[in-house]
């Protein structure tokens, strides 16, 4: 069976052909192949001298693994090739339950990147971060590892402790010390905030729609007069295209989830909501985004938009709007291709790759957020060197000031300002109706500036 690691369903076909003439067309391809088979003996030729000649003793196998890597990874950074331990480590992850630390991570310029911490999990507890950069583990260095090499170094028997070197934005890198877990994340999270219904979803695995579906039953059973629902996704890196139309099929009844589009312009598949579905009756919804809120999160997000189901609150979500097949080489035995074969598209058409969704009302969590999305690009999809462009040549957003942030006197340790706003957007009846904050005033930037003049230190010096 095959899985689909982040979003994608997509078929390959290989075949051969006979043609009764040898067209421009074909003497071209002709040219192109013979061109190929030149590169590949190249290749051979390379590994024939690194195996003879290199300083110590290679293993043949890890160096073609890493090329293989290296080939797929150049494309985009969502390509890539899984070796059998590698394929079998993300068959366990898509079923729910795997041991490790409980990370969502990619890569970038040979550097580990966090995306998400999972709930739950001991990197949630550690105070792990979205965009953090993970540059050792157990004191070895994973700088130039593959993402699947440094994974596998994370990975191991459950109870043992893992160091982590952290280095994050304006610090100084630091030790973060985590015991590995049995990392079984929770499907769906549900209580009541006053006379609304609130659950959060971690993630998109095997058993995202079954848990959405129990969890919203049981907030209605219990509480018959529940007057809405927020549906929070944030922190949310994705996980599997099926249960992305599973879970919109919660809150739709029927109509198109989302379509994906691969070279072909005319290669269109569509994934509509099943019909009879909308657990909630029509009740208000609110959905929570943040950066963190990647691929199937994002179309769920981007569906219920667009069908004008629920409105958004958040910031702009992370922008991995592409769709990676995993095709397993000989059954798995020789391990699997991650490759990207379309992007997806909400149901007005939108191409979320780089650019993200965007919130109906845009709620930044702490007062240091609302100042690093003023002054700084927020590490997104559109980060990546190499990351697919968005179809229709948009771009994400660059620095701004966003439209609100916590009022002076709001207790950010203890409060959670973004659902505060969320559930002042049901009482309200919509984003429209809620009354407004004002928006922040100061950009870190301009506050650090004027505090650097008044203690009579000049302009502050960026460093690099």
């Amino acid at each position: 069976m095959r899985k689909y690691l982040l979003i994608g369903v997509s078929a390959f076909v290989l075949g051969a052909g006979t043609m009764a003439y040898v067209s421009p067309i074909a003497q071209a391809t002709s040219s192109t192949k013979g061109e190929t088979y030149k590169m590949l003996e190249l290749f051979g030729d390379v590994l024939q001298t690194v195996d003879a000649q290199y300083v110590s003793e290679v293993d043949n196998k890890k160096l073609i693994e890493a090329a293989l890597d290296g080939m797929l990874t150049s494309l985009d950074p969502h390509s890539g090739y899984l070796s059998p331990d590698s394929f079998e480590d993300m068959q366990d992850t898509t079923r729910g339950e795997y041991g490790g630390l409980g990370i969502e991570v990619t890569s970038e310029d040979g550097v580990v990147k966090v995306i998400s911490p999972m709930d739950g999990t001991p990197a949630s507890r550690a105070g792990i971060q979205a965009g953090d950069y993970i540059t050792a583990v157990n004191g070895q260095s994973v700088l130039g590892l593959t993402v699947n090499e440094a994974v596998k170094q994370m990975r191991g028997p459950a109870g043992e402790i893992v160091t982590l070197t952290i280095a994050r934005d304006k610090t100084d890198p630091f030790d973060v010390k985590l015991t590995r877990e049995v990392i079984k994340p929770k499907a769906a999270i549900a209580r009541m905030e006053g006379d609304y219904g609130y659950v959060r979803l971690p993630g998109f695995n095997e058993k995202a729609t079954e848990a959405l579906t129990a969890s919203i039953n049981d907030l209605k059973t219990k509480n018959p007069n529940m007057k809405g629902l927020i549906f929070d996704l944030r922190n949310n890196p994705g996980g599997l295209l099926d249960q992305a139309v599973g879970v919109s099929s919660v809150f739709l009844d029927g109509g198109e989830v989302v379509s994906q589009r691969g070279r072909d312009p005319r290669d269109i598949q569509r994934y509509n909501a099943r019909p009879g579905g909308d657990l909630l009756k029509g009740l208000p919804v609110v959905v929570l985004i943040n950066q963190g809120s990647a691929s199937a999160a994002e179309i769920v997000a981007g569906a219920l938009q667009d069908r004008h189901r629920a409105e958004l609150v958040g910031i702009t979500s992370f922008g991995k709007g592409s769709v990676q097949t995993v095709i397993p080489l000989r059954g798995g035995a020789d391990g699997a291709l991650k490759l990207t074969t379309a992007r997806y598209y909400t149901p007005s058409g939108r191409s979320i790759q780089k650019t993200g969704i965007a919130p109906d009302l845009e709620v930044a969590q702490t007062k240091d957020q609302a100042q690093d999305i003023a002054n700084r690009v927020w590490f997104s999809e559109a980060s990546f060197k190499n990351a697919l462009n968005a179809d229709e040549g948009k771009t994400r957003q660059g620095v701004h000031t966003p439209a609100e942030a916590p009022p002076p006197g709001f207790d950010e340790k203890k409060g959670d300002f973004q659902l505060d706003r969320a559930i002042a957007v049901l009482k309200a009846g919509s984003v429209q109706a809620v009354p407004k904050l004002p928006k922040p005033q100061a950009k870190i930037a301009e506050v650090t500036a004027k505090a650097a003049a008044a203690a009579g230190k000049g302009p502050p010096v960026e460093k690099k």
